[in-house]
């Protein structure tokens, strides 16, 4: 007869918070959202169910948690796009058309991301009802940028290039967001799930051009 073991108990201060956090987003990756369940969440982390009551009020605030994390590997996802466009690229393309570059690396790693890893997509933003969480800290990447504020960058680049003009500016996240946004779900979840992957590839690049002339 196999003998179960007890529910650990030994986590230091900060250690059992960043472990149910890191349980949860393997359970957002396997699922999305809704996988994200309190009990099991626990269970993996080795603890009690009462135990999460001591950092997070109740399911709703351990998603929060979790979807900023997930919007931590989404931000690295559009950073590693970005970082693929080196010096010579930029010395090739000029200020234009580096600032256009940087601005589809942007989008092109959030679709990328929403393919790759669509259960951490689909939580990235779940449980957030505006932008006070942007900018918040634990939804950066590893050059400390969050997925907003890296869209944000790029589109002030343009401006800078004197590719969007100043007054068009204001407002321009929401524009381009929505588009790209659009498009990753409904690749992963809606009609366009039946596309190939030239046909995505070629859908994203179109996508991507008309955000870029359209803002």
């Amino acid at each position: 007869m196999t003998q179960q073991s007890n529910p650990r108990t030994t986590y230091r201060h900060g250690d059992l918070r960043r472990a149910l956090i890191a349980a949860g987003t393997e359970l957002a990756r396997e699922g999305g959202p809704d996988a994200v369940v309190l009990r099991e969440v626990t269970r993996r982390a080795g603890v009690t169910p009462n135990a999460a009551y001591r950092h997070f009020a109740d399911k709703s605030a351990l998603l929060w948690a979790v979807s900023l994390a997930a919007q931590s590997r989404l931000a690295a996802a559009m950073e590693e796009e970005q970082s693929a466009i080196d010096d010579d690229d930029g010395a090739r393309l000029g200020n234009v058309g580096l600032a256009r570059a940087k601005l589809r690396a942007v989008g092109a790693g959030y679709l990328r991301f929403a393919q790759t890893e669509p259960g951490l997509f689909r939580t990235a933003f779940a449980n957030h009802i505006d932008l006070r969480d942007a900018a918040i800290e634990d939804s950066a990447g590893p050059h400390g940028r969050t997925p907003f504020q890296l869209l944000s960058d790029a589109l002030d680049a343009l401006v800078d290039a004197g590719v969007l003009p100043v007054d068009r500016r204001p407002g321009a996240e929401f524009v381009a967001w929505s588009a790209v946004h659009g498009l990753a779900m409904l690749v992963i979840d809606g009609p366009l799930r039946g596309l190939d992957a030239d046909q995505r590839l070629s859908a994203a690049g179109r996508l991507l051009e008309m955000v870029e002339k359209g803002i």
